[in-house]
């Protein structure tokens, strides 16, 4: 019975084998840590039925907004990470992450608090209905770009129906004027902290 039990307890553990995940979380715009948000680790496996799950792991973020959680862990199983995100997160990059193959993982998250942000466009210079006026908006931290650009013609005068929620950071905008053919191209940067309301204006 001595050497079934010992054999029993060989075959458990050469079933798993100890891995170490890195969990840090940063503020995207900034850079900087979150010290003091919540992490889950949580095993899901097939069952005979369905998927089962199981939390193996919790804590907190320290104060260089990271942690160290190490466990011996099953072959048959995956394993996500989750970070619970700062209040009034308007940028996530993962709600979680899946670890890979049998190597230590590294489980690096990023957030960004809202900015509440109005436009007012207009044309104080129209010479025709026939102006025109290309809005192109991008971001530091790369949730939206210029790809998709806004059309404003004729003598406009455009605003925003309230404030949007945008992610903080630097927030790129590029126009592009058109009248009696001649195209002129303008650029700006403009940078909003977590939590602040700006209203900003585009006169051409």
């Amino acid at each position: 019975m001595k050497y079934l039990l010992i054999i029993s307890l060989l075959v458990f553990f050469s079933c798993k084998k100890e891995r170490t995940f890195h969990i840090t979380a940063k503020n995207a715009a900034t850079g900087e840590p979150y010290p003091g948000l919540s992490y889950e680790i949580q095993r899901s496996w097939s069952g005979a039925f369905e998927n089962k799950y199981k939390s193996v792991g919790s804590g907190v973020l320290d104060a260089n907004g990271e942690a160290f959680f190490t466990k011996r862990l099953h072959d048959n199983s995956s394993y996500s990470i989750s970070v619970a995100p700062p209040p009034n997160t308007c940028y996530i990059s993962d709600s979680d992450l899946h670890a890979g193959g049998d190597k230590n993982f590294d489980a690096a998250f990023e957030f960004a608090e809202c900015a509440y942000l109005k436009l007012k466009i207009k044309n104080v210079n129209c010479e025709s209905p026939n102006d025109e006026m290309s809005l192109y908006q991008g971001n530091q931290i790369g949730s939206f770009n210029y790809t998709q650009p806004w059309e404003h013609n004729g003598c406009t005068f455009w605003e925003s129906n309230g404030y949007s929620n945008i992610p903080m950071g630097e927030q790129y905008y590029k126009w592009e004027v058109t009248r009696n053919n001649i195209t002129t191209t303008y650029y700006d940067t403009i940078y909003l902290n977590a939590g602040e309301y700006r209203t900003y204006e585009i006169n051409y």
